[in-house]
């Protein structure tokens, strides 16, 4: 299944994205301080700025008594803002009711306090734009909050983005979870998994996206927020509670900043932020609190990842707060294009339903090329499962003709309080996991012993479990 050819492509996809990379490459040589590059990242990724100019929405005809639909005003007060040569769209304080929200080159949301954009929910008022779901292009429903091939825009304020979804709406369609909230699918209910089985084999096939065609019937429910393909974005501040799917999905995005944000929302596949073959981010001071992974590095999935070849790259996370979700900082699994150079400092992770810590998902029909990884100073107080697991065996596992690669994963001081098991680390036979180290960390409340398969030159540099210094893992 593992064959020299798949290797090659592999190899190939891999590098195809390092053209459009905004920092330096450090080729085959590992620099003697990588961190410096995390340095180069936060100097680099600038948040856009905006003339000093106030649209407010209620100009435009909108009211805040949660019953009225405003998609119609705050459109108009995008499109006057955009004419004018940007600035700030206000959505002032008021709960207003709206389908999906489209912005455009430079303007900048901007949500006051106690102001509420409150999303239909009614599929109808999304319409079908070209998106990404699952890693994979197709035309489906409006992201709530959409941008594509926009320039300069943002996000801001002390305001909520509140998408309404809950058992009674949009969740359902997931189909079987076994998830912490109640999200109302039963037998014999309508689901995704019909059409998401289609999409996965038209991507295959490389029929062309503006023919991936789906929406009403499909049952694919849209992203929260989604900039596609836009430069110089910023989301600050604004919070978000009751997303339907991803919750913030920057898609080949490049000079990204996601800073302060509040997520909130445990329904199925509510990961809180998907930068996805994006260059160039910066994420920080943000509340994750999820009914998924909190931040999950993707690159898009299978053969539309390897058509694309676009890696996500140069991110640096740090300061952010992580409650429940599958993992804390996570790469994969629509890892395809691949990932390199991530960076996590200074966060901190505490959940009895938070599986891990720091997670990998990559398989063999994936196939991504994942390298160099440094995260430092992670304060970690309880995890379900583990506080680091490297998982080839995700999914489709060994059940494809690609090479998953992992390597160059540092790790410093990391310190859990009840880390249940250390390490999981299972890479495939011809595929392994290599170059981990774990240097100065201490993981106390271990029970399990650590899972350790086909994995090379795991480094122990000052580790202690359960107080005792360790050599080796068992």
């Amino acid at each position: 299944m593992l064959n020299p050819s798949s290797r090659r492509d592999l190899l190939r996809y891999a590098g195809a994205g390092a053209a459009c990379s905004m920092l330096p490459s450090f080729a085959s040589a590992m620099p003697a301080d990588p961190w410096a590059r995390a340095a180069d990242i936060a100097r680099s990724v600038k948040p856009p700025v905006f003339p000093a100019r106030d649209f407010d929405i209620v100009q435009f005809g909108a009211k805040g008594d949660g019953t009225t639909l405003n998609t119609d005003a705050i459109a108009r007060a995008i499109a006057a803002c955009n004419a004018a040569g940007g600035g700030r769209v206000v959505v002032p304080a008021g709960r207003f009711l709206t389908g999906a929200v489209h912005l455009k080159s430079n303007v900048n949301l901007h949500l006051k306090a106690s102001a509420t954009l409150l999303f239909s929910t009614d599929p109808a008022h999304y319409p079908i734009v070209f998106t990404r779901w699952e890693g994979i292009e197709l035309m489906n429903y409006s992201p709530f909050v959409y941008a594509r091939k926009q320039r300069n825009i943002a996000i801001t304020g002390e305001g909520t983005l509140d998408g309404q979804s809950s058992a009674q709406h949009w969740w359902s369609w997931k189909g079987p979870w076994g998830g912490t909230a109640e999200h109302g699918w039963r037998e014999g209910m309508p689901d995704q998994r019909k059409a998401r089985a289609i999409l996965f084999q038209m991507a295959e096939d490389r029929v062309p996206v503006e023919k991936r065609v789906f929406g009403a019937g499909s049952y694919l429910r849209p992203a929260f927020v989604q900039p596609y393909d836009c430069e110089n974005v910023l989301i600050e501040g604004v919070k978000l509670r009751g997303s339907p799917f991803w919750q913030i999905h920057p898609v080949l995005c490049r000079n990204l900043t996601v800073r302060g944000v509040d997520i909130l929302g445990h329904g199925p596949n509510n990961d809180g932020c998907d930068p996805e073959s994006v260059d160039g981010a910066l994420i920080e001071h943000c509340v994750f609190d999820t009914g998924d992974d909190c931040i999950a590095v993707n690159s898009g999935r299978n053969e539309d990842g390897r058509r694309l070849a676009t890696p996500s790259q140069n991110i640096l996370i740090r300061d952010c707060r992580m409650k429940e979700g599958h993992g804390g900082v996570v790469v994969g699994s629509q890892i395809s294009g691949g990932a390199r150079w991530i960076f996590a400092e200074r966060c901190v992770m505490d959940s009895p339903d938070l599986w891990y810590a720091i997670r990998f998902k990559n398989n063999a029909l994936l196939g991504g090329l994942l390298e160099n990884f440094f995260y430092r100073d992670i304060d970690v107080g309880q995890v379900g499962r583990a506080a680091v697991t490297c998982d080839f065996n995700y999914e489709e596992g060994p059940n494809g003709p690609f090479v998953p690669r992992l390597r160059n994963v540092v790790i410093e001081r990391l310190r859990a309080k009840n880390a249940v098991r250390v390490l999981d680390s299972q890479g495939l036979p011809g595929a392994p996991v290599t170059d981990i180290t774990l240097r100065d960390c201490s993981f106390e409340g271990v029970r399990e012993p650590s899972v350790i398969r086909h994995t090379e030159r795991l480094r122990l540099e000052n580790v202690r479990v359960n107080g005792a210094v360790v050599e080796q893992l068992a």
